[in-house]
């Protein structure tokens, strides 16, 4: 698995939302490169835990779902001579 790597734009979001949360939630101040240094941490030694877990979810909904598929072909079937 590659990095996960964001946009420019993607980037200036995330820090902007990292500098909204030290300054509501902690009553602190951070600037741009101090965030941009704590979301590429976050990036590179939490993001696998989260991306993995989003891989377990959609796994998980597939074979769920998959199943559902899987009866609804058989109630779509005709009758044929070689269906009985």
């Amino acid at each position: 698995m590659t990095d996960i790597e964001f946009t420019q734009e993607e980037k200036k979001i995330l820090v902007s939302k990292i500098q909204s949360y030290f300054h509501s939630e902690l009553s602190e101040e951070i600037g741009q490169f101090d965030a941009e240094f704590l979301l590429e941490f976050f990036n590179k030694e939490i993001g696998n835990y989260h991306y993995n877990k989003g891989l377990q979810d959609a796994r998980s909904l597939i074979e769920e779902n998959g199943q559902n598929i899987l009866q609804s072909f058989y109630e779509m079937e005709k009758i044929t001579e070689f269906i009985k």
